[in-house]
């Protein structure tokens, strides 16, 4: 079989193709889920906390210059740890990790009791 036609087979696959919607769609949830963190979950936290918004909390890494703003720091080309943004990845990725939790386990749920869904090797 010559690399061409095993390439071709591959490529049309179910699975091939089933992945590439997955993608597809995982690359949709992250735009949702980054919504999500960023302008449904984090405001509320931050009003809590004391009308902080996470996205502008940073650390600056030289003390002898200060900055009224991360934007400023970040035009200045200044070291600054932006713990903020950290914040805010983290919960996106709770939100992401959580998910791809609850539908695996509902997935291995559903394959367990159809038993004629199951593949035999």
């Amino acid at each position: 079989m010559s690399l061409m036609s095993e390439f071709k087979e591959f490529a049309v696959k179910g699975n091939m193709i089933d992945m590439a919607t997955g993608i597809i769609i995982g690359a949709a949830f992250n735009k949702i889920v980054d919504s999500l963190v960023n302008d449904i979950i984090m405001p509320p936290l931050g009003f809590l906390i004391g009308g902080v918004d996470f996205k502008h909390l940073y650390f600056n890494l030289n003390p002898a210059v200060t900055y009224a703003t991360m934007e400023e720091a970040t035009k200045a080309g200044a070291p600054i740890i932006r713990y903020g943004m950290f914040i805010n990845t983290m919960v996106d990725f709770l939100i992401v990790s959580f998910t791809i939790f609850v539908t695996i386990k509902l997935i291995n749920r559903l394959r367990a009791s159809n038993p004629q869904t199951q593949e035999t090797n």
